[in-house]
């Protein structure tokens, strides 16, 4: 288990369901467990703040995406949001520009509002904002189109 937590960042939701899959007893779980804590394998403030500069720089997921598998991974909210200062404000909205303005490039409609909608909901689904989707829209819309 020390070779799988070194090989990347952990979190004990993802060490507990390899352990099942190993079929371990409760007590050798929590003392593995235990162990990988207490030689600093296994720490969920490092996970959670490597998982958002991971997604975020390789997938270009938004916030909202990154909290919801955040979430999904029983971290708790102090965490979330302490990954989430990983992420850097104006870079945020420089990768949202550039989704926005690739998506526009690469999709056609009818007409404006058909265009407009597809993008949001592309937007939506990387996990950005609607508010800053639909400004960054807006703006990408109204110079070039």
């Amino acid at each position: 288990m020390e070779h799988y937590c070194a090989y990347q960042d952990r979190c004990h939701f993802d060490v507990e369901k390899k352990l099942r899959d190993y079929f371990i007893i409760p007590e050798a779980k929590d003392e593995i467990l235990l162990s990988l804590m207490q030689d600093n394998f296994l720490n969920e403030e490092r996970f959670a703040k490597s998982f958002v500069r991971g997604k975020f720089k390789t997938k270009k997921w938004g916030k909202i995406k990154i909290k919801h598998e955040l979430k999904h991974k029983n971290i708790s909210e102090y965490l979330i949001n302490a990954g989430l200062k990983e992420i850097d404000d104006e870079e945020y909205f420089d990768v949202a520009k550039s989704l926005t303005q690739a998506k526009l490039d690469n999709t056609t409609a009818k007409n404006s509002y058909e265009l407009k909608s597809k993008v949001i909901n592309y937007m939506q689904r990387k996990g950005f904002e609607y508010n800053l989707v639909l400004e960054i829209t807006d703006e990408l819309i109204e110079n070039n189109y």
